[in-house]
């Protein structure tokens, strides 16, 4: 009994622990009761030195040879000085390429150790400190991301192939997810996910596809990765404003969201509500609107009640002094119509339209003309024709206005074209709207009259009592 309960009572080991010298990749991997005791991975030695090819080696020896050269690539080496460290850097180099073969070619299994083994050799190489943005560099205020000049990590020679080997084992056959989950846990999909924020886009490219392939094969993880994404974008929209991965972590998204079962489950809607929609807001859109819209419409397309939604979350973050946002929000904005029926078109109609008509009397004319290239579209012109007794007299004064006094002759013809269009689809509610229109304008003109009237006669009597005015 007394047995019993001191065995009961030893506590677990964490997996992440800091203080176990296995995290690290240089003490002995976690035992099993049920396989024979794992060989021990020797510390690292000072020197690198060469090792005979893994496919010279007898089959016993096999397992002690890859422990061997995953010690070697233990060794992070500085690549700030291209002088230093020549011979090591190319041993390392050419004992990776070596791994990321037998893994790729499947010449053999790979016990659990090896695998424990393998995993903290990734993280020791790729888990790093990332170096400081430009703008962090200098002091100086952060610009606009697009401009930023390419910054590209001189150990990607080594760092590219220790993904490569990451990348080989997630995607072959012979990962069994029961073995591997435990060594690509919560701690490491986190700080992969970290990894994103690297100004260098080969790096992101990489991490993006052994992502998406983690959350295809270990589906225990699925939620966990939503989540974690969730509050990256959180972060970003909400304090800083500044990540390098956005894009890269949306085309994810994109591909998640595809496969999204039906009925959409209430946390994938608040999802795009809190998350994605919120994503219109930050000044640095450009950088990732694409993958953003493909994310969107996806919804959409999965869900046409979500329409109204996302429509009505575009109108929330509309830009008032961006330009060319404006322009990207119209062009989202198509999308999203081209997915959506009737219903939820007339959930929304008057504000969106509203929002259509001062775009279309920007005076930039890019923005004029984008929201005037809507009528192009077939689906969204059927969707204006059967609710044009109410669209109609919500652009009416907008179409005029353009007709009358817009500088770009191209838009000018546009807005001339458009008007066309509704004198086609509905002669006699044209003619009401102008109507309608031609009795605003009077009145307007009438107050305005009025106005100057009495401010000329408060001037006569300031002028009878020895007031000076300024009338002109």
């Amino acid at each position: 009994m007394f047995k019993r309960i001191m065995k009961g009572g030893q506590k677990k080991p964490s997996k992440s622990d800091p203080s176990d010298p296995s995290t690290y990749g240089y003490g002995p991997p976690a035992t099993n009761a049920n396989v024979p005791p794992p060989v021990t991975m020797p510390p690292p030695s000072a020197t690198i030195e060469p090792l005979p090819p893994l496919r010279d080696a007898a089959v016993s020896e096999r397992q002690n040879l890859f422990l061997r050269k995953l010690q070697i690539c233990c060794h992070v080496l500085d690549f700030s000085d291209t002088l230093k460290s020549i011979r090591e850097k190319e041993i390392k180099r050419q004992t990776l390429m070596e791994l990321v073969d037998f893994i790729q070619s499947g010449s053999g299994k790979i016990t659990e150790t090896c695998q424990e083994e393998m995993i903290k050799m990734v993280s020791v190489n790729i888990f790093r400190c990332l170096p400081p943005a430009s703008h962090e560099n200098t002091g100086q205020e952060a610009g606009d991301p697009e401009e930023e000049e390419m910054c590209l990590d001189p150990a990607w020679v080594h760092l590219q192939l220790v993904y490569e080997l990451l990348l080989r084992y997630v995607v072959s056959s012979d990962t069994d997810t029961k073995v591997a989950k435990r060594y690509i846990d919560h701690s490491f999909v986190l700080k992969l996910l970290d990894l994103f924020d690297s100004e260098d886009p080969r790096e992101r490219e990489y991490l993006k596809t052994i992502l998406h392939r983690v959350y295809g094969k270990f589906m225990v993880h699925r939620p966990f990765i939503r989540k974690a994404i969730n509050n990256i974008f959180y972060r970003f929209i909400y304090e800083t404003e500044r990540h390098s991965g956005i894009g890269e972590l949306l085309e994810i998204l994109g591909s998640i969201i595809n496969g999204f079962a039906l009925p959409m489950k209430e946390e994938h809607k608040l999802f795009l509500v809190r998350a994605l929609l919120p994503l219109h807001k930050p000044k640095s859109i450009a950088v990732y609107h694409q993958q953003l819209s493909y994310c969107i419409a996806q919804f959409v397309e999965k869900d046409f009640k979500l329409a109204d939604t996302v429509i009505r979350g575009l109108l929330k973050y509309w830009p008032v002094t961006n330009c060319q946002k404006e322009v990207l929000f119209i062009g989202e904005l198509e999308e999203v119509l081209e997915a959506t029926q009737a219903a939820e078109f007339q959930r929304c109609m008057v504000p969106l339209f509203r929002q259509v008509a001062r775009c279309l009397n920007s005076s930039h004319f890019q923005v004029a003309e984008r929201a005037l290239f809507l009528w192009n579209n077939e689906h969204i012109v059927s969707l204006i024709a059967q609710n044009r007794t109410v669209v109609l007299p919500v652009i009416f004064e907008a179409l005029e206005k353009n007709i009358q006094s817009h500088w770009n002759q191209a838009v000018n013809g546009l807005t001339v074209n458009v008007r066309k269009m509704f004198i086609e689809m509905d002669a006699e509610l044209f003619e009401e709207c102008q109507r309608q229109y031609a009795e605003r304008e009077a009145k307007a003109k009438e107050v305005e009259e009025q106005r100057e009237l009495n401010w000329k006669k408060l001037a006569e009597v300031a002028a009878q009592n020895g007031v000076d005015m300024v009338t002109a």
